[in-house]
């Protein structure tokens, strides 16, 4: 089988909602060939966002049962995206809601059990990607260079602004990809406490002032300087960025411009330090984040003109991700690797993804 039809699902640390999109993938002459079709995002509740927010803190029982409820609110939001459009995939690639990622304890959790998400949709369902590379020693993220390298082989480099930045870079010795730091966790937490989602094209970041103290204290962690292979968590991000923020005895806007220059100061760091050639460069900026034309100018300024940034048709821009996990699962089904050791620091690569049949 050469083409398969398939529903792409993914949830963000920065909690936006959920992503889906239904795409075909076909094969040929050994190259992958994508079209989107349809896409949607749900954004969640008040229930679900605060819910998602704080099960690092929970019981395991209610971790547990959150897992179902969740694995059925993702199933049941299948259900009604399939109906709509009259469509008919073979399968869900769901990449879940992540709650853990501390890989170095051998802990990653992404929430959204298979068994109740394909029950709930009547659909086979591929998912939990994570933990079998994990078990072979590595990171168990990034895990969208696959598709940069099959699908997206043209761009020097692939950035994606999301809850957390991360960029995904071909070199010699194989794919090198890392998360960079936090993004949008970061500016729409801060901007949560004016009652906004987000800082629309980055307008008060732009009316704040760089705040220096501040700004050293955030490029302080050692994270930053370690190499890659790395990957971060959400609970990292809570204790070494974003209590400095919400701490700092300054305005939102200066919070906000302090932050946006601490993320694009890491992003060209890290892009520098992977790209050393003198010829020019394009770089593919995707996620939520690269909407915000402030961030975008600041990542331009700071990798100078050598460094293209890209933004794409806004499709991709918001549903890049949902599109790769859904290749993720075409991968996993084909029984091809999905997950590279030279991003995660694995063993070797490997074919992560545990399938449930929902169908009837």
């Amino acid at each position: 089988m050469n083409t398969y039809h398939v529903i792409g699902l993914m949830s963000g640390t920065s909690l936006d909602g959920v992503d889906l999109a239904y795409c075909i993938f076909t094969k040929k002459n050994q190259n992958w060939i994508y079209k989107i079709y349809y896409t949607t995002t749900l954004p969640y509740t008040f229930f679900w966002k605060q819910r998602l927010n704080t099960l690092m803190d929970v019981s395991a029982e209610k971790f547990i049962l959150a897992d179902h409820q969740y694995g059925t609110y993702l199933g049941e939001a299948v259900r009604e995206f399939v109906s709509k459009n009259g469509i008919s995939p073979d399968f869900i690639a769901s990449h879940g809601h992540t709650i853990f990622h501390q890989p170095s304890q051998h802990i990653s959790y992404q929430l959204g059990h298979g068994a109740y998400l394909a029950a709930a949709a009547g659909l086979p369902v591929v998912c939990d990607f994570r933990t079998l590379d994990i078990a072979l020693g590595g990171q168990g993220a990034p895990l969208v260079p696959i598709g940069d390298r099959l699908l997206f082989n043209q761009y020097d480099c692939c950035l994606n602004l999301g809850g957390i930045a991360n960029i995904s870079v071909a070199s010699p010795n194989g794919r090198i990809a890392f998360d960079t730091g936090a993004c949008n966790i970061l500016l729409n937490t801060l901007v949560s406490e004016v009652d906004l989602s987000y800082d629309e094209d980055g307008r008060l970041a732009r009316q704040g002032q760089v705040q220096t103290d501040l700004l050293e204290q955030l490029n302080q962690a050692d994270y930053f300087s370690a190499p890659p292979p790395k990957s971060l968590g959400k609970e990292w991000i809570d204790a070494h960025t974003l209590h400095l923020l919400l701490a700092a005895n300054c305005s939102l806007a200066d919070k906000l411009q302090t932050a946006c220059h601490h993320i694009a100061y890491h992003i060209a760091r890290s892009i520098k330090e992977v790209l050393t050639n003198t010829k020019p460069y394009q770089v593919l900026a995707t996620g939520g984040g690269a909407f915000n034309t402030y961030l975008v100018e600041l990542i331009q300024r700071a990798l100078g003109n050598q460094f293209a940034v890209i933004v794409p048709e806004p499709e991709l821009v918001s549903f890049k991700e949902a599109l790769v996990f859904a290749f993720l699962g075409v991968l996993r089904w084909q029984q091809q690797p999905n997950c590279l050791s030279s991003v995660t620091g694995a063993s070797h690569d490997n074919v992560g993804g545990a399938i449930y049949w929902g169908k009837k």
